[in-house]
């Protein structure tokens, strides 16, 4: 701080005519950014479209259903047609239990022990 009785050099008063000068253009474009902060609009939920692809596999998606007693489709297969099933007295009567079995060509399968619902669960992956 300068003593107000203090006589100042030319040079050391354009020095803080400057700096003086500087802050308040600083202090000025620092309120501006904040005014035109609060006039964007923000983006809304309808406005946003997020586009992930998680592709599980078929003893993935069998060991949850195992898991949770749930039969049911996981919906990430990949875009493929997907056939599960589900039986008390066999692995292969729950794969012939699938849907679209027989119908067509297998990709992939999985059969899963589920000791909640003491069955076998299946999925079976088919081509396009």
């Amino acid at each position: 701080m300068i003593p107000l009785t203090t006589r100042l050099q030319p040079e050391t008063m354009l020095a803080v005519r400057l700096f003086s000068f500087m802050e308040d253009l600083l202090m000025r474009l620092l309120v501006c950014a904040l005014g035109l902060f609060m006039f964007v609009p923000a983006a809304r939920a309808e406005n946003v479209v997020v586009t992930t692809t998680t592709i599980v596999s078929a003893e993935d998606s069998c060991r949850q259903m195992a898991r949770t007693g749930v039969l049911k489709h996981c919906g990430r297969a990949g875009g493929r047609r997907e056939g599960i099933g589900f039986s008390t007295t066999s692995a292969e009567s729950a794969r012939r239990a699938c849907c679209f079995f027989g119908r067509y060509r297998i990709v992939e399968e999985a059969v899963v022990w589920s000791p909640i619902r003491r069955g076998w669960f299946a999925v079976i992956r088919y081509a396009d």
